[in-house]
């Protein structure tokens, strides 16, 4: 087993932290994307605009129907056509493929997205009006209410959703494999193929993810402990 996993030619260790590494690559990329697009689809979906309130309720009622899987080939696949119909349309000949890893990253950070943007709505109104009321009559401008009084305590109220959907996007990467993305299942699995031992590549395949796991819910802890600071417990 441990020549297998050795750092060289001789094994396939190096491929899979490489592949481990890609996974955490793509994971941050795609909670960057969905964390900022899931605050904005929130406020839209609050917003006093049913335009914007009907766009935002269309886009995560799709994305949180449709499977994971079918969202990345559709965004694979869509783009490339979508482009190579645009530069035509424009006068140009050529193909465009879109990179793999930001076609995972756009897919799965909108999914994210999607879910993401119900933990902010519900965090959003869980900010007692009281206090928004109070800083109002203080006289402070809708602006400064937002981001010294509502902000800081709608990331504590979203923390606990907004961690579990970390974890459940921490294990959707694998899916990215489908489309040739060299991350920690594809290069496992290319491994359990090339050698014939699929028990010992896919065990270390789930040891790197609750490594992962744990680290994150170590992290989600300690964000959760600061956030909650000075707050009264009953």
């Amino acid at each position: 087993m441990f020549e297998l996993l050795r750092i060289g030619d001789a094994g396939w260790g190096d491929e899979i932290l490489l592949g481990a590494v890609r996974t955490l690559e793509l994971a941050f990329g795609a909670v960057i994307l969905g964390l900022a697009l899931g605050l904005v689809l929130a406020l839209a979906q609050l917003s006093k605009s049913r335009l914007a309130r009907l766009t935002a309720d269309i886009f995560t009622t799709i994305l949180r129907g449709l499977p994971e899987l079918l969202t990345l080939f559709i965004i694979y696949h869509g783009t490339s056509i979508a482009l190579a119909e645009l530069i035509e349309w424009l006068g140009f000949k050529g193909r465009i493929e879109i990179n793999p890893f930001t076609a995972a990253t756009i897919a799965l950070g909108v999914v994210f997205a999607a879910f993401a943007s119900e933990v902010f709505r519900g965090a959003y109104l869980a900010v007692p009006k009281g206090q928004i009321e109070a800083a109002l009559a203080c006289g402070m401008s809708r602006g400064q209410v937002f981001w010294r009084i509502r902000m800081p305590q709608l990331w504590r109220y979203a923390l606990p959703g907004l961690g579990n959907l970390w974890l459940v996007l921490l294990k959707d990467t694998s899916l990215a494999s489908v489309i040739a993305f060299d991350e920690l299942m594809r290069e496992v699995r290319v491994a359990a193929e090339t050698t014939g031992k699929p028990f010992i590549f896919f065990a270390v395949a789930a040891a790197i993810y609750l490594i992962f796991t744990a680290l994150s819910n170590f992290v989600l802890a300690r964000a959760e402990r600061r956030a909650s600071r000075g707050v009264r417990r009953a």
